[in-house]
């Protein structure tokens, strides 16, 4: 609070500095005008009435425009309502003509003294200051005792004649003040651009350590790798497991590149079910990071759950272009342009004797049991997904993914339809089969091809693929934005069954939020000989 504070004082500082350094710089444009004094006006008219100074006039008028616009931000600063100056106005309105006129030019005498007075540094004229600080308060007094009446005194008058004196002395002993003006501003417009260059620096170097794994990560994957090939050839073999594949087990997948990652959801899932002993894990990676997810799971195995390895490259079925086929111009970021991402598609063919599949992303924790979400009724859905809208949070809505512009979406899709969340969901497989979903996806992929229609990744893509075809889960399966949102509760994480990091600040980068990163970090052992060595610490 006290650094925040001190952010607001410094800010309010510069602000004040910059309307006093343009005031100071009116003030001398004012006190210099040629043929009259400052604020001066013809007799018997109006303020801005026609005569013969009437360029210097126009002039003068933009100057004092400007200088009651100033006044208003610093009133605002100085923590003056907007009623009061309503009421101040009112009662001036009701002044006539004459009066309003030398009402405004009191006014403007009374900016122009707090200018100089603001401006004024404690090392200056004692005697100057003390003036200003006087003629500041009868003019006050002045301009009160004026308002809604129908003359001015002669001693408001008098007082007037008085400040204008000391205004001109105080020009004399500031004379650079226009100078200054000019300083402030040229500093100004320099910090506002060394701020935007901070902020795109800064954008830039977020985005290079989101698509960048850590060194620890890249030194435990050669190490793996280098290990997994000294095997031999036997010894690269899971224990085998011929019912691995039945139904009365609970299968989970798992597609990812990062092992450290793919390790915390095995991890988690393990420590948080009932029955360990029914679970298989499918894990599914490229074939760069194959030999070690394999190393991994070999030496470090999720006993008593059984699990399988494999690689993209493993799938021959697959289109030959598919590890490429996603990569986007001016695109980076490998959460939108990964081939894995885009494996949920085929879930089916890659699973051909299971039924029903649970997808886990490998930036989740498991803290519950799941074994309840193979007992869902399904309701002739082929999935179950917690939704991320809420009333009136639009971000949230199918138009925030896709472009309704185009007919053939329009046509087909509401795009007030409430979006689902990818990272924990349930997939009945024999559905998708019997509504031939793989083709759809096939379909709208081709599309997006011909015509940017939705954002890049595979979620935007999966809401229309997976259009009413959609089970909504309690949202106490699946609690997200652990990535990006500082404001989840701890009442909330602990009532969750999985906890996604759906964002940038994924958990095992050092611009993770802290606060979430023990959530994860509990389900690694950091003993470990491999994390030892590569400088991996929680």
């Amino acid at each position: 609070m006290r650094a925040a504070a001190g952010g607001r004082d410094s800010s309010s500082v510069a602000l004040r500095a910059l309307l006093i350094a343009t005031a100071c710089g009116l003030v001398f444009a004012l006190l210099n005008l040629p043929d009259g004094r400052a604020g001066s006006t013809p007799p018997g008219g109006e303020r801005g009435a026609g005569g013969g100074g009437g360029a210097r006039l126009s002039v003068e008028q933009g100057l004092i425009r400007e200088a009651r616009r100033l006044n208003t931000v610093a009133e605002e600063i100085d923590g003056q309502t907007d009623e009061i100056a309503a009421e101040e106005d009112e009662r001036i309105s009701k002044s006539p003509p004459d009066t309003k006129e030398k009402i405004w030019m009191m006014q403007d005498q009374l900016i122009m003294a707090k200018a100089y007075l603001h401006f004024a540094s404690p090392q200056g004229s004692a005697h100057l200051v003390r003036e200003l600080k006087l003629r500041i308060k009868e003019i006050e007094r002045a301009i009160s005792h004026s308002s809604g009446g129908s003359r001015i005194p002669g001693s408001a008058l008098q007082k007037m004649k008085a400040m204008e004196q000391t205004l001109s002395k105080a020009q004399r002993t500031y004379p650079r003040c226009s100078q200054m003006t000019s300083k402030l501003r040229a500093m100004t417009h320099n910090s506002e651009e060394l701020v935007r260059a901070h902020q795109s620096e800064s954008s830039f170097l977020e985005q290079v350590a989101v698509r960048t794994l850590p060194k620890g990560h890249h030194c435990l994957a050669m190490r793996l790798t280098t290990e997994y090939f000294s095997l031999d050839p036997k010894e690269r073999e899971f224990p085998k497991r011929d019912n691995r594949q039945l139904d009365d087990y609970y299968h989970y997948a798992i597609f990812s590149d990062n092992v450290l990652a793919s390790a915390v959801v095995v991890n988690s899932t393990i420590a948080a079910s009932k029955d360990p002993g029914r679970i298989m894990l499918h894990i599914v990676t490229d074939a760069l990071n194959y030999p070690a997810m394999r190393m991994w799971f070999l030496t470090n195995p999720p006993t008593p759950a059984a699990i399988e390895v494999e690689s993209l490259d493993d799938f021959k079925w697959l289109p030959g272009d598919f590890s490429s086929r996603f990569k986007l111009k001016g695109v980076r970021d490998p959460r939108y342009t990964s081939a894995l991402n885009h494996l949920r598609f085929y879930l089916p063919e890659v699973f051909p004797s299971l039924s029903k599949v649970l997808l886990l992303d490998h930036d989740v924790v498991v803290q519950k049991d799941l074994s309840g979400l193979w007992n869902i009724d399904m309701k002739g859905k082929i999935m179950g997904a917690v939704e991320t809208c809420t009333s009136g949070e639009g971000y949230h809505r199918l138009d925030s993914l896709v472009d309704f512009s185009n007919p053939s979406i329009s046509n087909k899709f509401d795009a007030k339809a409430c979006t689902f969340a990818f990272g924990m969901n349930i997939f009945d497989l024999s559905e998708w089969c019997k509504q031939g979903l793989t083709a759809t996806y096939h379909k709208w992929f081709q599309v997006g091809k011909r015509q940017r229609l939705w954002k890049a990744g595979s979620l935007p893509l999966g809401q229309l693929v997976f259009y009413n075809q959609t089970l909504p889960l309690d949202r106490r399966w699946h609690v997200l934005g652990l990535g990006h949102d500082f404001s989840i509760g701890r009442d909330e994480l602990e009532s969750a069954s999985v906890i996604h990091y759906s964002g940038k600040l994924k958990p095992w980068l050092e611009i993770s939020i802290p606060k979430y990163r023990d959530n994860w970090h509990i389900h690694l052992n950091y003993d470990n000989a491999y994390l030892q060595q590569c400088n991996i610490h929680g």
